[in-house]
């Protein structure tokens, strides 16, 4: 399947040629596949909310090049406006960007901006607002009105209904309780089914995205650290540890059983995943087979306690 992004040698500095400058992006390479469900981790300082700026032009590399759907978005400047409306860019804390007085036009306003319709734009609102599960009822109310999740949702709604090719998330989910997250973060991964866009999802969850993305990218001192499936990233759980990144809960564990001899994999990063590794353990235990490690290929070379 073809790249719908390709990121070559993206180096980016704030305030460059100036005293304070700092560099933000150090020769970052990645593709993306169209269709890919991507999630983007790393720590405070990574670079990971400065790369997906340049996703949809709001920031301009300083070198290196950024393609999307095989075309390089500063090639012609006067036209990075049509990559704009191609990646959907989903701030933190979204619903500071609410404005209109209702929410059918806080919905509406992408689509209007891109000259379509008043039908064509009633569907994509329409069909927006249910994606993220918003009532019609709603839409007639001010977003000012709403509840802090139901502001969250009119905001992602409004980026949808531009129908992105590309939809890019950074902390969508920030500062919901876990109720508002689930939720949030499964209208996404079911809008991403149904339709087949990309999606790059930034989260500091590890859970979160070890059970929505397909990919994992890991930003570290500035560059792509890690770039996989989630299972081969979460699988160096020692690695992300070494970066002062987390690994889901259930990764831990398993690391812990490792540590204390038990012949289990470390790649276990969802719950459904590792009470299939448990019950695939007890049967391997029922047909009398072992299950501890033998001594020297102890992680970390203890002794046999299990």
């Amino acid at each position: 399947m073809a790249s719908i992004i390709k990121v070559e040698h993206l180096k980016y500095v704030y305030n460059a040629g100036m005293p304070g400058e700092v560099t933000a992006l150090e020769d970052v390479n990645f593709e993306v596949e169209e269709g890919d469900f991507v999630g983007i981790i790393g720590s405070t300082g990574s670079g990971k909310s400065t790369l997906i700026s340049h996703m949809n032009g709001l920031n301009r590399p300083t070198s290196g090049k950024i393609f999307i759907d095989g075309r390089d978005i500063w090639e012609d400047p006067s036209r990075i406006r049509e990559f704009r409306f191609m990646t959907g860019l989903v701030f933190q804390y979204p619903e500071y960007q609410l404005f209109e007085e209702t929410c059918y036009k806080d919905i509406a306003f992408g689509p209007k901006n891109m000259g379509l319709d008043e039908k064509e734009v009633d569907r994509r609102v329409r069909e927006a607002a249910a994606f993220v599960g918003l009532d019609e009822k709603l839409l007639e109310r001010s977003p000012f009105e709403l509840s802090g999740g139901q502001k969250r949702r009119v905001a992602v709604a409004g980026v949808m209904a531009m129908e992105p090719r590309i939809l890019v998330l950074d902390e969508p989910a920030a500062g919901l309780d876990p109720e508002g997250r689930d939720t949030i973060l499964s209208q996404v991964k079911e809008y991403h089914k149904k339709t087949g866009t990309t999606v790059l999802l930034v989260s500091h969850s590890m859970e979160d995205i070890a059970r929505y993305a397909d990919k994992v990218l890991v930003m570290a001192q500035k560059q792509v650290a890690m770039y996989d499936t989630v299972e081969h990233v979460f699988a160096r759980a020692e690695e992300l540890l070494a970066l002062g990144l987390s690994v889901p809960q259930v990764t831990k564990i398993f690391l812990k059983l490792r540590e204390m001899g038990l012949d289990l994999p470390s790649d276990v990063y969802t719950i459904p995943y590792a009470v299939k590794t448990l019950l695939a353990a007890k049967a391997r235990r029922d047909a009398g087979e072992s299950l501890i490690l033998p001594r020297a290929a102890h992680p970390k070379g203890g002794k046999e306690k299990c």
